[in-house]
């Protein structure tokens, strides 16, 4: 079979980061030292750091300090939700986050991936939206594109490669349907 990929023309002159250069440096450095260096419950510092970059961070917001961030203006995070330990969100396009959400450690939130057919392997970036009182559990790898429906669940080690509906726990890889979340007389 011939090799249709050619990755020396790949190019992603066309993506746009939404801040130049040197403003990303600044990020990476910063998130690096004062951000990752702060004590456990520095979460109000934490916050004041990703907002001065750009981050809509609702109130009582916890993120941990090894809590990654490729591009800070490109998150939004609504009230009283949590970011856990070692949670990424490549932010290559929109990250939005409801209030009264969980995204547990090690969640991976990923919003850039490549054109598998395309010789050239370009960037393809689509944003994830994450709505009110959702819980990504545990290791969970979230797709571009996807939506969490409120109070929707994926389950710890889950592959979220499909939108997940409101109230439903998803799990396994890919995430399938397992149950509702809640009764819905219990959601009035």
């Amino acid at each position: 079979m011939k090799n249709k990929i050619n990755l020396k023309n790949y190019n992603q002159n066309s993506y746009d980061r939404g801040k130049n250069g040197a403003f990303v440096l600044i990020w990476w450095f910063i998130q690096s030292t004062f951000f990752r260096l702060s004590f456990h419950n520095m979460y109000n510092w934490r916050n004041m750091i990703l907002r001065m970059f750009g981050a809509k961070i609702g109130k009582g917001v916890k993120v941990r300090a090894s809590a990654k961030f490729t591009y800070p203006w490109k998150i939004e995070v609504g009230d009283n939700s949590w970011i856990g330990d070692n949670v990424k969100l490549y932010s290559l396009d929109n990250i939005i986050i409801g209030s009264n959400c969980v995204v547990s450690q090690e969640s991976y939130l990923c919003t850039g991936s490549h054109d598998i057919i395309d010789p050239h392997f370009s960037l393809v970036t689509k944003p994830i939206n994450i709505k009110d009182g959702a819980w990504i559990a545990s290791d969970v790898f979230i797709y571009p594109g996807v939506i969490i429906g409120e109070m929707g669940v994926a389950a710890a080690r889950s592959t979220v490669l499909h939108n997940i509906p409101s109230n439903e726990i998803h799990a396994g890889s890919p995430a399938r349907y397992i149950k509702n979340r809640f009764k819905e007389d219990e959601l009035t």
